[in-house]
């Protein structure tokens, strides 16, 4: 079996998704018998420090954690301090480390696979990107950076040129295949394996027997609107506070907000502002109380700014699916979790392009809470698909297949090369 490493700088027991997703597969693939070795992160996804040792084997995988800051996610100095020091120890580890059938990298932080290609180029090591974003891509449509300006120029070559130097590079959907081929990736090199949740954790719990609804005093006949994971500069929250200024007065609504993000402090102050009674703001919850924490949910919120489709794709809709949950989306049709909401009648997309969206999502909440039997049917049939496509598992043993051909090939060229 393939010598595999993956270097992100989140994973177990970290909450961020894409460290909750990384192990998924890493344990995944280590039950089946490949040697995955780990190179992540010591400080928290929020801020601080994980209280784990430097290096461990978990559930057959090899975690190695290089030490850097953990301001965490509260400022954006902060961030760059963060992933500065993880990438000048992941660059010392790929150019003057162990050697491995294929790296992985994922893109946190950006600009991992310009280390790793550096890697490829001295040490003939091949690697892999796992894009699970796009960078600078993300920072110029957030407006952090001019499109046209120096840096983003800069960032743009040094990043295309990381992606185009892998052997192959894994998308999460249409949108974000045909951004990646525009940077100039063949097209053959590029695979699409989506995003997902694990069935066997997330199971959909009814209100009735639901800890987490009784944790916070949630009556069972409130509809319970939920927004949960990050609340990220991705995302739109201008129709979410409007639907709730209206419904305020609505007895039956209750939305429920779970985990951080940076505009977490902006919805919260919305709600203090507005003096609203039928909104909170809540921390994460253990991952281990996952499937009471989406199952508290009646119905759950998806937003993604227009600008943004293709170079983020929402990982929140596939826990949702597994919850047995319905779901709203405020963003664009033309995107991956737009397109899976329509195709299997899950939920309701509000497009913002067409105007309207504030009064469009009041009315679509307000079809939800009168329609509870359609609420189930679209809860069931978010279920049943999810079982079929979604599940870790399936898309598991789609990468175990993907890694097994492409990584025998990679070290065999590696190995000629080398001779």
């Amino acid at each position: 079996m393939p010598r595999l490493l993956f270097v992100n700088q989140h994973y177990w027991p970290d909450v961020a998704a894409t460290g909750q997703i990384l192990t998924d597969l890493a344990e995944h693939l280590a039950a089946r018998g490949f040697e995955v070795d780990v190179l992540t992160g010591r400080g928290r996804y929020v801020s601080g420090e994980l209280a784990a040792p430097a290096e461990e084997t978990h559930r057959g995988v090899r975690i190695r954690r290089i030490r850097s800051s953990s301001f965490g996610r509260s400022s954006h100095l902060g961030r760059i301090a963060d992933y500065a020091g993880f990438y000048l120890g992941v660059l010392g580890r790929l150019l003057a480390g162990e050697r491995y059938d294929l790296v992985i990298v994922l893109t946190t932080p950006p600009l991992l696979s310009v280390a790793a290609r550096l890697a490829s180029a001295l040490r003939g090591q091949p690697y892999a990107v796992w894009s699970m974003d796009l960078h600078p891509d993300a920072e110029v449509a957030a407006g952090l950076l001019r499109e046209r300006g120096l840096a983003a120029r800069t960032l743009h070559r040094l990043n295309d040129a990381g992606y185009r130097g892998a052997e192959f590079v894994v998308d999460l959907g249409f949108r974000m295949k045909e951004r990646i081929a525009a940077k100039g990736v063949d097209p053959e090199r590029l695979v699409t394996i989506g995003m997902w949740s694990d069935g066997a954790r997330v199971r959909p719990i009814e209100p009735a027997a639901n800890p987490v609804r009784r944790a916070l005093g949630l009556r069972e006949d409130q509809l319970v609107v939920m927004y949960s994971g990050n609340a990220g500069l991705a995302h739109r929250f201008d129709e979410v506070c409007e639907a709730m200024r209206a419904l305020r007065d609505d007895d039956r609504f209750y939305f429920l907000f779970v985990g951080s993000g940076p505009r977490r402090a902006e919805v919260e102050s919305f709600i203090r502002a507005e003096g609203l009674r039928n909104a909170r703001y809540h921390d994460y919850f253990p991952r281990e109380d996952l499937a009471a924490s989406l199952s508290a949910g009646d119905v759950h919120l998806l937003t993604l700014r227009e600008p943004m489709a293709g170079i983020v794709v929402p990982s929140k809709l596939y826990g949702i699916l597994a919850a047995g949950r319905p779901v709203v989306m405020v963003g664009p049709e033309r995107s991956e979790p737009a397109r899976a909401i329509r195709r299997h009648r899950v939920g309701e997309v509000v497009d913002p392009e067409t105007g309207g969206a504030g009064a469009d999502l009041v009315a679509a909440l307000r079809r939800l809470a009168d329609s509870p039997q359609e609420r189930r049917a679209m809860g069931a049939r978010g279920r049943t698909v999810f079982e079929a496509e979604y599940d870790h598992p399936i898309l598991s043993t789609a990468w175990a297949e993907l890694l097994s051909s492409r990584a025998n090939r990679s070290a065999s060229v590696a190995d000629s090369s080398l001779r």
